[in-house]
């Protein structure tokens, strides 16, 4: 068996059977309907591989159906359209709204199994690209050969081959996504998406959408889940969920299916659940702030991130590794770090973990003082990075009236902790002590975009 499913939708029974008996003679599972109504109830229920789609149906056709699924970014499986009247126009049509190709009935059998084959080929080499552009990131790199990170690895190995849900804990910075796509790229999911969610990063409004998608009147827009099909889904700082997302979140996961927000068909769950947290999730369930049911669904196999202080031994190879990458992927100049440079590093404490070392690597780049990077110009970053936001106010402000050095203040603040948690909103509230839908609104009013430092 291929494994592969395909969608046929004709109206004339006479040749969904024949296409179906051609198809599942290749050991193709075959799926048929005859409108668009149940062509969009398979689509969304059974996620099929390929699509071949008749233009000409009644009530709804084809084109109007490929226009609706290409309008809501729902073309990830490839369509071919079929039809006994074609022209050039309809099949560039066609093509502009993102189907893969055009064949015209009567259908030759040969052209019909080479272009689906050619299809589901494209398909692939797709999907492979992204999957390889994802290994090729600094976040699917686990860099270091100290014993903390081989134990880890060891782990990681045990784990992977393994169609397991994981939970992994760590300091913010400290490499959690690393480990999490490195641990999809060794499973047997690593052909399929890697999906990466960042919850402290939404609103609380947003989370059901993003997470399970939307329907208004039988359109369908595709969640996290969708997109994660087959492969794995990353649900990053679970922590932050509220308890009613909680919910609703661990009865999809028990179930394995969910509704979509709006929507009245079952959508069926085929992933593999990485989750992260920075936070004690066990005090988090003892305080009442999260499920103890959905805890232990989550926590199968447990892995812990160590801080960088932990393994500081690892961090001329970490220097090494982002340098060259930001000398390859960024264009920026090479600049050697000085034996007393590299000591500067290994003693620091590093609050902000991995990710603070990227930032300062890449902020000594930037500055380009010269073709080596010497302890003092370390030191002088470091020192830059725990006070430039004190240092700002040491002049104009004092001449501004109260209200605008205090917003100025509170858009420093806001900048510069925002920066040092990664973009973390949720970790940025805790921190000051504020409530997370006002603080979204102090962004907002400031115009600082969290995404852009998510990661960094």
């Amino acid at each position: 068996m291929t494994g592969q499913t395909i969608l046929v939708v004709d109206d004339e029974p006479d040749i969904r059977e024949i296409v179906r008996d051609i198809l599942e003679d290749e050991e193709y599972a075959v799926l048929t309907a005859d409108s668009a109504e149940d062509a969009r109830q398979l689509h969304q229920k059974r996620h099929p591989d390929l699509v071949l789609l008749d233009i000409w149906m009644p009530g709804t056709d084809g084109i109007s159906l490929l226009k609706e699924w290409s309008s809501v970014n729902d073309m990830d499986v490839p369509v071919i359209m079929i039809s006994g009247h074609g022209n050039v126009e309809t099949a560039v049509e066609a093509i502009r709204y993102g189907a893969y190709d055009f064949l015209e009935k009567p259908l030759s059998t040969a052209k019909l199994l080479v272009t689906v084959e050619r299809a589901l080929q494209s398909d692939r080499l797709r999907k492979e690209n992204l999957r390889l552009r994802g290994q090729l990131e600094p976040a699917a790199t686990l860099v270091g050969d100290s014993e903390v990170l081989q134990a880890l690895r060891q782990q990681m190995a045990r784990v992977a081959s393994t169609d397991s849900w994981v939970l992994i804990t760590g300091e913010a910075g400290s490499g959690k996504e690393v480990v999490a796509r490195s641990l999809h790229n060794q499973s047997p999911r690593h052909e399929a998406e890697f999906v990466h969610v960042s919850l402290a990063a939404i609103p609380t409004q947003s989370i059901l959408v993003q997470l399970f998608g939307t329907e208004e009147d039988g359109i369908a827009s595709p969640g996290r889940f969708e997109q994660a099909k087959g492969g794995t889904l990353f649900l990053d700082e679970v922590g932050d969920l509220d308890l009613d997302t909680q919910a609703k979140l661990l009865n999809a996961l028990e179930e394995s299916r969910f509704l979509r927000v709006g929507g009245q068909q079952y959508v069926d769950v085929d992933v593999r659940i990485i989750a992260a947290t920075n936070q004690d999730l066990e005090k988090a369930v003892s305080e009442g702030r999260f499920r103890e049911d959905l805890y232990y669904r989550l926590n199968v196999v447990p892995i812990h991130v160590p801080p960088l202080r932990d393994h500081v031994e690892d961090v001329p190879q970490l220097v090494d590794f982002y340098l060259g990458w930001m000398v390859e992927k960024e264009q920026l100049p090479y600049r050697r770090f000085s034996i007393a440079a590299l000591n500067v590093l290994r003693n620091y404490h590093w609050p902000g973990n991995v990710r603070e070392l990227k930032n300062l690597i890449q902020r000594v780049l930037i500055l380009n003082r010269g073709e080596e990077v010497d302890a003092n110009e370390v030191e002088a970053a470091l020192s830059d990075a725990a006070t430039g936001t004190v240092r700002q106010f040491t002049a104009s402000v004092f001449d501004m009236n109260l209200r605008e050095a205090r917003e100025r203040f509170e858009k420093s603040y806001l900048e510069y902790h925002l920066q040092r948690v990664g973009g973390n909103v949720s970790e940025l509230a805790q921190f000051a002590g504020m409530e997370r839908t006002h603080l979204y609104r102090k962004l907002k009013t400031f115009g600082i975009d969290p995404k852009a430092l998510k990661g960094a």
